[in-house]
């Protein structure tokens, strides 16, 4: 049995799913985002679709002949946790263009989805508890420790920037390679979505994007502990157009905006990054 998880979007904030299924001995399939899961996303996406999405169905495209199911969430609207509405079409998008089997999840009781979908993997619940309390287990420990690390690095001798944008964005390896360019200039990175979440949503309550909470929440509180802030996003989304714009207006750090469509050539990035260094350096 294989089941797989493509690694864009809500992979990232759906990753208990691998213990869930690994402690079940159902091999998941995931792969790193390569160039050929690039151009399989320009292929299969509209030419407006921001380049995370497009990322989202190369997987797709790229799985879809290597495993019995892939795992997709089918959410529903959270007026107080509105998401991206790429998030809320998955399901429908996935299931009317490619020819797979699909296990599907929604945002209501967690417990709930993991019985559902581990019976339809023909496993009983007794089995389906025992791996849920198991990987719930190995996935709080996870990012605990990481959450941790995230913590310690703000009180580093070393210069420090707080990296903003959404895990399916920083997270991924080869959108990655721009962020890389930091660690030669032995930068301490503080990621915005590695806290405990006391440190989130205690603000900007107006704002009802979720993500974009949780960016703008480690903003508020790293901003007077870190040197310079780095903004990161996908083209041409529009959420983090808004909400990054109005964040840049009133912060009086040191920042930068890249914004990634296109990684063929990183020389333009890496120069405005040795740029920002500089600046940082010499405050």
């Amino acid at each position: 049995m294989k089941v797989g998880l493509p690694k864009g979007l809500y992979y990232y904030y759906c990753q208990k799913w691998v213990y869930f299924f690994n402690e079940l001995n159902v091999e998941v399939i995931s792969y790193d985002t390569n160039k050929e899961i690039i151009e399989l996303g320009n292929n299969s996406a509209n030419s407006e679709m921001c380049l995370s999405m497009k990322i989202f169905l190369g997987h797709i495209n790229y799985l879809q002949d290597k495993c019995d199911y892939i795992l997709i969430p089918n959410l529903h609207y959270d007026k107080k946790n509105q998401m991206c509405a790429n998030f809320n079409c998955l399901y429908d998008l996935v299931s009317n263009f490619f020819k797979v089997k699909l296990l599907t999840f929604d945002n209501k009781k967690e417990i709930k989805n993991y019985l559902k979908v581990g019976k339809e993997l023909g496993f009983k619940s007794k089995q389906i508890k025992k791996a849920y309390k198991i990987a719930t287990i190995k996935y709080n420990k996870t990012f605990k420790k990481l959450k941790l690390e995230n913590m310690n690095k703000l009180n580093s001798i070393n210069k420090k920037i707080l990296l903003v944008g959404h895990s399916y964005n920083i997270r991924d390896k080869y959108l990655n390679e721009v962020i890389d360019l930091f660690k030669k200039f032995n930068i301490e990175i503080i990621y915005s979505d590695l806290f405990d979440d006391d440190y989130y949503f205690y603000l900007s309550k107006e704002l009802y994007w979720k993500y974009s909470k949780i960016n703008v929440s480690s903003v508020a509180y790293c901003k007077e502990q870190v040197d310079g802030i780095v903004f990161f996003t996908t083209f041409p989304c529009g959420l983090d157009s808004l909400v990054n714009e109005l964040l840049m207006r009133k912060i009086d750090k040191p920042y930068l905006n890249l914004v990634i469509d296109d990684l063929d050539s990183l020389a333009g990035m890496e120069t405005r990054i040795e740029s920002f260094v500089d600046i940082i350096e010499q405050d």
